[in-house]
C-alpha cells in the first residue's frame, strides 16, 4: 500500500464553494430553524469545514407545503416542456461537474476521479428520464364493445415524493431517484445525510438555474429526526430511500402507519463468485480494487465476499494481496490516489473495531492491512485496505455488512457450494460471477438470489437498466422504465354510454 500526502488548493478551493445555509426551500437558501449543530469535519485532513444548524420538523413542513404547490405547477406543464426543463438540467450538472464533484469529494472523501465520473452520470440519467417526460402512456383494455363504452387507465404521479439517500455517493444517488420522480411529474423533498450534504445542496441551486419551479426540489440535510418527520408528513405521498438496514426498517414502519408506498435499496454483502478458469492476475486484481479500494468499500453493491474455485484459490489470495499493497491510499483530491479516507472518525473507529473482532474470533485470517494508516495520513479517517482469507461463511465478517475496506476471501469446490454460500446471507442485492463458461455464468446468475448480477465485469448502473434488491436488500427498482413507474400510480376509467 502506497500513502500520498494531501495537495492543498483542490481542498481548499472546494472548501471555499462550500454553501453558506443549510437548507435549500421554495427557490432560496435558509438556515435550519431549532434543529441539531452540526460540526463538519474533512475526513481526509481531520478539519472542521464549519457549523451549520441543521432543518428541523418546522422545516420539513415547510418543504412539504412547497413542494405539494410547485407540483401542482409542474403537471400543468406540457409534457415536452417538462421534457425540455430536466434536459436542461442534465445540461446544468455536465456544466457544475467540477464543483459538485469536488464537494463530494471534500464533504465525504470519495477519490474527485470518481467523484466526477459519477456526477457525469448523474447528469446522464436527468437526460435519460427527460426523454419520458413526455412519454407516459395509459392503456385501452378491451372491456367493452366500442359501440357501448370506453375503458381505459391513465399513469397519474403521486405528488410529493420523500427521497432520503446517504453520504456514501449523493450525486449519483440523488439522480437516481430525483431524474425518475420528476419525469413522472412528482415533487420532490430530498433529505441527504449530514455526512455529505453540501453536494446536494449545491444541486438545489442547479435545479433553479434550470428553470423547474421553485419548491418543486427542497433539499433538507438532517439526521434521523428530520428523516422521521419527512416520512411521517400527511402530505408525502411515496417514500425512496436508500441507507442501511435498521433505519429502512424505521421508514418502512413509518410508511407502513400511513399505507404510503416505498422503494427501498438497503444492504449488502454481495459476492464475487471465481471460477478456475479465469485470467487469475486480471481478475484478482480487480477483486481486490471492488472489495477494497472502491469508495474505500463503503458501497452497498460492492463485492466484499470473494469466493474462489480451491484449484487457483492460493494463486488469487497471493495476486489480491500484492494489487492491495499497491493501493494509493491519500488525499482523494491527487488525480494519482485510488483510495480515500472513510466517512468521519466513526466509522474508522468501527470500522477498525470490526477488523479486531473478527481477529478474535477467528472468523478469518488477516493477510493485508487492517490498521489504521499512520503518517501523514494520521489526521484523516483512513483505513488500510484489509483482506481476511479462509473466512468462515457463517462467521459475522462473511454475513454482516462492513461498509468499510475490507474483503473476505473464501474456497469453494463445486458450483453448487459457491451458489449456497453467496446466497448464504440475509441479503440479495448484487452477486458477481467470473468465468469463461457462457453456460456456467448463465446458471450462476439465473440461480444467485440477488436483483442485479454482474459477469465478468464491474458493476454497471446504467439508468436504462433496472438495479434493486431482494431480501433484506429491499424492494422496488431504480433505472429503465420499471424504476419510471415506481413513481406513477394506476387510475382505470370506466365509461359506459
Amino acid at each position: 500500500m502506497t500513502t500520498v500526502e494531501r495537495t492543498a488548493a483542490p481542498a481548499d478551493a472546494a472548501a471555499a464553494a462550500l454553501p453558506s445555509a443549510a437548507a435549500f426551500i421554495d427557490g432560496h437558501w435558509f438556515d435550519g430553524t431549532g434543529g441539531a449543530t452540526h460540526v463538519h469535519v474533512n475526513p481526509a485532513t481531520g478539519q472542521e469545514l464549519g457549523t451549520w444548524t441543521l432543518p428541523s420538523a418546522d422545516d420539513v413542513d415547510w418543504a412539504v407545503r412547497s413542494a405539494a404547490q410547485a407540483q401542482q405547477d409542474w403537471i400543468a406543464l406540457r409534457p415536452s416542456a417538462r421534457r425540455d426543463l430536466l434536459l436542461e438540467l442534465g445540461r446544468q450538472i455536465t456544466e457544475h461537474a467540477d464543483r459538485l464533484a469536488s464537494l463530494v469529494t471534500l464533504e465525504m472523501g470519495m477519490p474527485y476521479r470518481a467523484s466526477k465520473a459519477a456526477t457525469h452520470a448523474a447528469a446522464e440519467w436527468f437526460r435519460h428520464y427527460a426523454g419520458y417526460a413526455d412519454k407516459i402512456e395509459g392503456t385501452v383494455p378491451s372491456v367493452l364493445p366500442a359501440s357501448t363504452g370506453l375503458d381505459y387507465t391513465r399513469h397519474s404521479p403521486y405528488g410529493v415524493v420523500a427521497a432520503i439517500i446517504p453520504w456514501n455517493g449523493p450525486v449519483i444517488a440523488l439522480a437516481l431517484k430525483v431524474a425518475p420522480a420528476l419525469a413522472a411529474g412528482n415533487a420532490v423533498v430530498l433529505k441527504p445525510s449530514e455526512l455529505g450534504p453540501f453536494s446536494s445542496l449545491y444541486f438545489g441551486s442547479l435545479v433553479a438555474a434550470a428553470g423547474l419551479p421553485a419548491g418543486l426540489v427542497n433539499v433538507i440535510p438532517g439526521g434521523p429526526d428530520v428523516g422521521a418527520a419527512l416520512c411521517a408528513h400527511p402530505d408525502v405521498a411515496l417514500i425512496t430511500f436508500t441507507g442501511g438496514g435498521a433505519a429502512g426498517r424505521s421508514v418502512s414502519e413509518a410508511a407502513a402507519a400511513r399505507h404510503v408506498p416505498t422503494v427501498l435499496e438497503l444492504g449488502g454483502k454481495s459476492a464475487s463468485i471465481v471460477f478456475s478458469d479465469v485470467d487469475v492476475p486480471k481478475t484478482a486484481r480487480l477483486a481486490a480494487i471492488l472489495g477494497t479500494a472502491q469508495n474505500s468499500g463503503q458501497g452497498c453493491f460492492l463485492p466484499t465476499r470473494l469466493l474462489v474455485e480451491r484449484p487457483i484459490y492460493d494463486e488469487v489470495v497471493e495476486s489480491v494481496v500484492a494489487a492491495v499493497g499497491k493501493v494509493r491510499l491519500g488525499d482523494p483530491f491527487d488525480a494519482a490516489v485510488a483510495m480515500g479516507p472513510v466517512v468521519d472518525e466513526q466509522a474508522c473507529e468501527r470500522i477498525l473495531g470490526v477488523i479486531r473482532a473478527a481477529e478474535e474470533r477467528g472468523d478469518g485470517r488477516l493477510v493485508a492491512g487492517g490498521r489504521r494508516a499512520d503518517g501523514a495520513l494520521a489526521a484523516g479517517c483512513y483505513v488500510q485496505p484489509t483482506v481476511f482469507v479462509d473466512v468462515d461463511p457463517g462467521s459475522p465478517l462473511a454475513q454482516d455488512e462492513v461498509f468499510g475496506p475490507v474483503l473476505a476471501i473464501i474456497p469453494f469446490d463445486t458450483e453448487e457450494e459457491a451458489v449456497e454460500i453467496a446466497n448464504g446471507t440475509r441479503f440479495g442485492l448484487a452477486g458477481y460471477v467470473w468465468t469463461r463458461d457462457l453456460g456456467r455464468a448463465h446458471r450462476v446468475a439465473d440461480a444467485l438470489d440477488a436483483g442485479y448480477v454482474s459477469v465478468n465485469s464491474l458493476a454497471a448502473l446504467p439508468p436504462e437498466a433496472p438495479f434493486g434488491g431482494w431480501k433484506e436488500s429491499g424492494r422496488g427498482v431504480e433505472g429503465g422504465r420499471d424504476g419510471l413507474i415506481e413513481f406513477l400510480r394506476v387510475k382505470n376509467v370506466h365509461v359506459q354510454w
